[in-house]
């Protein structure tokens, strides 16, 4: 027996707020859905204009704070320009925690740091030679 495809991964938040402030005006993941759940958690569903696998915000107060696993070590979004995509995180206040480095095939990448602790990753992919 298979899975189907990937549908989301939860990353629980303590400022639900200022997440939601990095993934939709820095990364530019438009809101799908928002709503709460019979625990009382409030879910935000967030997805990259291009479609794809969802980013699910789950503020829950009552559970303490947030604990970023350190074998979680980041997500990854593709950009068409690195250069201008870590210009416009910069000026909003994110500038790349690690890189620019060169990958394979003459890709480029860095990271940024997210509220809460969490990693994400930022490729410009090359051409294969």
């Amino acid at each position: 027996m298979k899975v189907g495809r990937w549908l989301h991964t939860r990353f629980r938040v303590e400022n639900l707020e200022k997440s939601l402030d990095f993934y939709q005006k820095v990364l530019g993941l438009r809101k799908i859905s928002e709503s709460t759940s019979p625990r009382g958690s409030r879910l935000v569903f967030l997805q990259p204009e291009a479609g794809g696998e969802m980013l699910e915000l789950c503020h829950y107060p009552r559970s303490g704070s947030v604990q970023v696993p350190q074998d979680l070590t980041h997500i990854a979004f593709e950009v068409e320009n690195l250069e201008s995509f870590g210009q416009h995180a910069s000026q909003l206040g994110y500038p790349w925690s690690d890189g620019p480095h060169e990958g394979s095939n003459g890709s480029r990448f860095a990271f940024l740091d997210a509220p809460e602790g969490y990693e994400v990753e930022i490729i410009q992919k090359g051409h294969p030679s």
